[in-house]
């Protein structure tokens, strides 16, 4: 059979033309049913019973399986069938699928398995026709995430509730780098999760993960304010706890430019926002200044921060605009005040300068000899 009758087929089971690509195959012969059987196409490697699986076409799913075909034939990904018709929240072919003997917890690539792919979407149904059919919400993929940790990140919280209700210590799980669900939930902002985990798990106040980070500096750090209120006051978490390289959130906030939660931190839970990172002496201004952040430095200085602090280094704010070769940086703390002068090891922020924009926004500059 020819490369375009093939892609005709493609389009026809895409399209879900069940009469036509059954008109096409049966002219065909048993060639033609010989190679719609087998055929995997390009770099994915999908069969026709994928595309039909994905586009949610069970006629088209049940056509084919009476073809022949193997309901766990599988892509270059590994995926299966039920793969795709999860992943697209696709309830009759997931049922149809199960009920052929499709394989409720089979693994594609990197060991994500049917029930993890419905997690990715806010489908409740799907879901619980997996359970139904036995699909455990413990597995864990490659990074070491189980559906539940999947499901807190997309923030339904139907389905949260349900997976809670179906493995009640589900939540009692980390990922390789030791994230918990509450990780997620927090990061992502799903401040109704968030509210379910604190009330039906047991989650220890500032839980870590390998780096030392919180559930209340995932929010914070993200500029989701309403889930940091909610851990302060149903979690008693610490607005000051350090990570493993003793940074703080309200560190964390300035690398990430969040300046309404800079407000927050600094005005609404006094958080001092020229508090050094213990053994380096950064502080939140050198944060922004490296990441090129120049409304975030403005911000700082509004609420206080000392625009001459040094690091253990002696390097100031310049310093650091000019090791992340940020120009408008630099060109704001000179405008603001601030002038070149050495570090601890005799450089110059000029030295450090790299880029032509860097270097001709500090010739705007002179040397500091206070």
């Amino acid at each position: 059979m020819d490369e375009n009758t093939l892609k005709h087929l493609v389009k026809l089971t895409q399209e879900g033309q069940l009469s036509s690509l059954e008109k096409q195959i049966t002219l065909g012969g048993s060639a033609v049913v010989q190679a719609v059987s087998s055929k995997h196409f390009g770099r994915s490697g999908d069969t026709l019973l994928h595309y039909a699986a994905r586009h949610g076409h069970q006629d088209i799913v049940e056509y084919l399986l009476k073809l022949d075909m193997d309901v766990e034939v599988y892509n270059n990904d590994y995926k299966r069938p039920l793969h795709e018709a999860a992943s697209m929240s696709h309830e009759d072919c997931v049922r149809y699928l199960l009920q052929e003997g499709a394989k409720v917890d089979s693994l594609k690539k990197a060991d994500w398995t049917p029930l993890m792919m419905a997690c990715t979407r806010r489908n409740l149904p799907v879901i619980q026709e997996l359970l139904r059919h036995g699909a455990d919400p413990a597995l864990r993929n490659k990074d070491g995430w189980n559906s539940f940790h999947i499901a807190c990140r997309e923030g339904d919280p139907l389905v949260i509730q349900h997976l809670l209700n179906a493995a009640p210590d589900i939540w009692r799980t980390e990922s390789k780098t030791h994230r918990t669900p509450l990780h997620t939930a927090a990061m992502h902002g799903c401040e109704e999760v968030v509210g379910i985990l604190l009330e039906r798990c047991g989650y220890a106040p500032d839980c870590t993960d390998s780096c030392g980070v919180t559930p209340f500096m995932d929010a914070v750090r993200n500029g989701h304010i309403s889930v940091a209120r909610l851990l302060l006051e149903k979690h008693q978490a610490s607005p000051t706890a350090a990570d493993v390289l003793g940074a703080q959130p309200v560190h964390q906030v300035a690398v990430t430019g969040q300046e309404e939660a800079l407000r927050f931190l600094v005005q609404e839970l006094n958080v001092d926002v020229n508090q050094r990172v213990t053994g380096i002496q950064l502080t939140a201004l050198h944060y922004a200044a490296k990441e090129g952040h120049t409304s975030t430095i403005k911000t700082l200085l509004e609420l206080g921060a000392d625009l001459h602090v040094r690091d253990k280094k002696g390097r100031s704010a310049l310093h650091m605009s000019c090791i992340g070769q940020h120009a408008e940086a630099a060109r704001t703390l000179l405008l603001l005040g601030l002038r070149d002068s050495e570090d601890a090891t005799g450089t110059t922020a000029r030295q450090l300068a790299r880029k032509p924009d860097v270097v001709k926004a500090l010739e705007c500059g002179s040397p500091d000899t206070s």
